[in-house]
């Protein structure tokens, strides 16, 4: 509940930083995240797990890929945000799941259940209907949902536990960004802000981005995922809940009926999962 609160809350912390350019946030969550992770580390004594992938370059050039992939997503979500469209970062991480599914099947090779197909079917159809009564592709949803659902493949198949894995990420991505915010300091912009709230919400970005991890985590480590898999929409249903009533975002009848299919197709994914797991055990 506190990982994905904090995740579905997480609009209401970038919002008020709308006037600093996303670069520049996305630049100090980075290189903050780096600080609070290493403290940590330390605290947990990750020291030999740290060493044992950084001497494993295979490891390491498939932590590089996962890097940028959270990076973009990261960045786009700073993006959504300071562009007022909430409302596409949460369509975005309701796709997740069934994006979840259709790679599943493509890459590893995992089988369609029937349930499943007719989800993605709905969604589809859609998302397609949105994108023609809109007048246009909800291009941030689908990449937001694109390069988390790449980041949770490329992760699964990574030997590393969460908090090495994402401390690694952002080693890996700290020194572009030290460079772009000394790019800016350079060029005369204050990087902390000219307020003391800018200064502080930028300070604290990087422990906004680790705490969430480290509470799902821990969460990890005692649910099943299909519990875990159930709580995954806590998170969008905030992010919409603040698109719509808080901000007031655009929501006529043709976004109503593409969230309503795709809720559907969510609803179906979810009593699926349900029914196999329930299955299992029993066998």
């Amino acid at each position: 509940m506190g990982a994905f609160t904090f995740w579905g809350l997480a609009p209401l912390y970038f919002h008020p930083l709308r006037h600093v350019d996303p670069l520049e946030v996305l630049a100090h969550r980075v290189t903050w995240s780096v600080v609070f992770l290493v403290a940590v580390a330390v605290a947990l004594r990750k020291g030999p797990d740290i060493l044992r992938v950084v001497r494993a370059p295979r490891v390491l050039l498939a932590l590089l890929l996962s890097a940028a992939l959270i990076c973009v997503n990261w960045g786009l979500f700073i993006v959504a945000v300071a562009r007022e469209e909430v409302l596409q970062a949460s369509l975005g991480y309701f796709l997740n799941p069934l994006l979840n599914v259709m790679l599943g099947v493509v890459v590893l090779g995992e089988k369609l259940r029937r349930a499943q197909g007719i989800a993605v079917i709905i969604a589809g159809t859609s998302l397609v209907a949105l994108a023609v009564h809109v007048g246009g592709v909800p291009i941030i949803a689908l990449l937001l949902a694109g390069t988390f659902a790449a980041y949770g493949l490329v992760r699964k198949l990574i030997p590393v536990d969460a908090l090495t894995g994402l401390l690694i990420e952002t080693l890996l991505l700290v020194p572009a960004a030290i460079a772009v915010l000394i790019l800016r300091a350079n060029a005369g912009i204050a990087i902390f802000g000219d307020d003391r709230m800018t200064y502080m919400l930028l300070l604290f970005a990087g422990a906004w981005t680790a705490i969430p991890l480290l509470l799902f985590v821990g969460a990890a480590r005692r649910l099943t995922l299909t519990s875990l898999g159930f709580f995954q929409y806590l998170a969008p249903t905030l992010q919409f809940l603040l698109a719509v009533v808080a901000w007031h975002e655009p929501f006529g009848l043709a976004r109503l009926l593409a969230f309503c299919g795709i809720w559907l197709a969510l609803g179906i994914v979810s009593v699926d999962a349900l029914l196999v797991a329930r299955a299992r055990v029993k066998a």
